[in-house]
């Protein structure tokens, strides 16, 4: 009797037979579909030659189907190919220079290159695949014997993940759509070089069309990676001090695209601005400078003399924002010093006299005054309280660097729109920005657009001096190109000093240091303060 109604009762708990059943089937595919999904997350990567480059292929767990091309540093390009909870990535492994060279020197190989190309993706992909199926069926296998200690379910948890890699990929390849590859989305610096894969005039109407765009895409890429295998090589460790230097935005928003895209691809730790952020330094151009808030790195201006007042103190509200005024600051372990223009010169009716650049060279020497490099040996004129050890000097006009010169390693500048670095003999490097802003309006000015520049520089953690630096040159508006320059430093740890053995003296007339609005004035050029709102009150010297 008493066996009877524990019969009883455990029928009544666990239910009739087929709700066991389906119970037990519904575990099992779960178990399935844990375990393939585990297998194809990671085992489902395979490294395959296609035309010139190694490229590797992984398959991913995704809400949409896609295909995913990594292009580092320069971003990455996704299409929708295809339907389904699965997203191939395509990662540029190592391009080839001799094959990529021989495919952009010889017309034949561009006839073969589809072909090519299709054979090694097919292949790709079949091994691809199969290794999905292969670690799938493994997983599964596995995560059913954790979860029933049973081989029978089991065996039957494995034959559930290879069903759904094959119901997957069946899916995957049924909904492919070859028009895809006309129509991908950018990220990074390549949201500016839509013509990568070409013109979609009568996009992809036949599979042999698909082909072609393929290639296309395959050679343009190449091109890419040829230019990149000739940068020197330098390997920034973990610790490396990575800044952003920029320039002349001039209010164009495009400047901040650049911005965002080379601070997200090159990891940068902060961001250094030598001015001219504004275009005539007024209330409404404020605006403008609201973009340094969602950069979330720092953001170090110094004015340039397209910069009013106004326009410092509307930087100097900014998150973010670290604004230099004859003042020092150390940001992420970098020393930075910066100076700010002293003129307000925001059009083409404020003259400058002819002794502006001596002007700005003696504010640069009264600067130096006040600096003095970190190897410099201790004494009571190098380790006054006064005496800032500087890694780096930010001004707006390269004038004002050069006087400078052997009291830091490394100034940066801008002002001239022109790129340039020069090695001072002192052992001060000097680097002027160009534009990362175009030049704003002015850069249409010309018969070709003014490109938007910028560079990357990197700093030996410990040394805290510049070990290397890529400048990144993006075509102007109309333009679709892209070049990056690798520069390494030859000596970073050389000795810097002043070129004649006296310090540079900013009173040659003896009468103590010049003022910044002493320094305006003697250049006939009004003083930043001076016209705070950012409009001109006047052309000429100030009473």
């Amino acid at each position: 009797m008493e066996n009877s109604r524990l019969r009883a009762f455990a029928h009544r708990t666990v239910g009739s037979r087929p709700a066991r059943v389906s119970a037990r089937v519904l575990a099992v595919v779960l178990a399935a579909v844990v375990g393939g999904w585990l297998g194809m997350t990671f085992g489902a990567k395979v490294d395959t030659p296609v035309g010139p480059a190694d490229i590797g292929m992984s398959l991913a767990p995704s809400w949409s189907g896609e295909t995913v091309i990594d292009v580092r540093p320069l971003g990455t390009l996704s299409f929708d190919s295809h339907n389904g909870p699965l997203r191939l990535d395509l990662t540029i492994e190592a391009v080839h220079p001799e094959v990529a060279e021989e495919i952009l020197k010889n017309p034949r190989w561009a006839d073969r290159l589809p072909t090519t190309i299709e054979a090694d993706v097919i292949s790709g992909l079949r091994n691809l695949a199969l290794r999905a199926a292969l670690f799938a069926v493994v997983a599964g296998f596995l995560t059913g014997l954790l979860a029933f200690r049973r081989l029978s379910r089991a065996a039957w948890t494995a034959a559930g993940s290879l069903a759904m890699v094959v119901v997957l990929g069946g899916v995957s390849a049924l909904t492919f759509n070859p028009r895809s590859i006309a129509e991908p989305r950018y990220t990074g610096l390549l949201t500016g070089v839509p013509s990568l894969v070409g013109s979609a005039q009568s996009i992809v109407t036949k599979f042999t069309e698909y082909r072609g765009q393929l290639a296309k895409l395959v050679t343009n890429v190449s091109q890419l990676y040829e230019a990149g295998s000739n940068l020197p090589i330098f390997d920034p460790d973990p610790g490396t001090i990575r800044v952003l230097h920029v320039s002349d935005l001039h209010i164009n928003p495009l400047g901040w695209n650049v911005i965002k895209s080379l601070k997200d691809q090159f990891k940068v730790d902060l961001i250094i601005d030598t001015g001219d952020i504004s275009d005539h330094g007024t209330k409404a151009e404020n605006e403008f400078v609201k973009e340094i808030g969602s950069l979330d790195v720092p953001y170090v201006f110094v004015r340039g003399n397209h910069d009013s007042m106004t326009t410092q103190r509307a930087v100097e509200k900014q998150k973010n924002a670290v604004v230099l005024d004859g003042t020092a600051a150390t940001v992420k372990g970098l020393s930075i010093y910066g100076i700010g223009d002293p003129r307000f010169t925001p059009d083409k009716s404020v003259q400058a006299a002819g002794d502006e650049s001596k002007s700005l060279l003696d504010l640069g020497r009264a600067n130096a005054a006040k600096l003095a490099p970190r190897e410099w040996p201790r004494s009571a004129s190098t380790s006054a309280p006064d005496k800032i050890a500087a890694d780096v000097v930010a001004v707006h006009d390269p004038t004002v660097g050069r006087g400078l010169s052997g009291y830091v390693p490394l100034v940066l500048s801008g002002h001239v729109h022109a790129r340039s670095t020069q090695l001072l003999p002192s052992g001060t490097r000097l680097m002027i920005q160009g534009s990362t802003g175009g030049a704003g309006l002015r850069g249409l000015e010309h018969d070709e657009p003014t490109p938007l520049t910028a560079s990357v520089l990197y700093f030996g953690k410990s040394s805290h001096r510049l070990e290397a630096w890529d400048d990144i040159t993006v075509g102007g508006l109309g333009e679709q190109w892209i070049q990056c320059e690798r520069h390494i430093e030859p000596d970073p740890g050389r000795t810097i000093s002043p070129e004649s053995p006296q310090a540079p003296s900013p009173t040659a007339t003896g009468s103590g240091s010049p003022s910044p609005v002493a320094l305006a004035s003697g250049a006939n050029v009004p003083y930043a303060s001076e016209v705070s709102d950012g409009r001109r009150h006047g052309t000429g010297r100030k009473p």
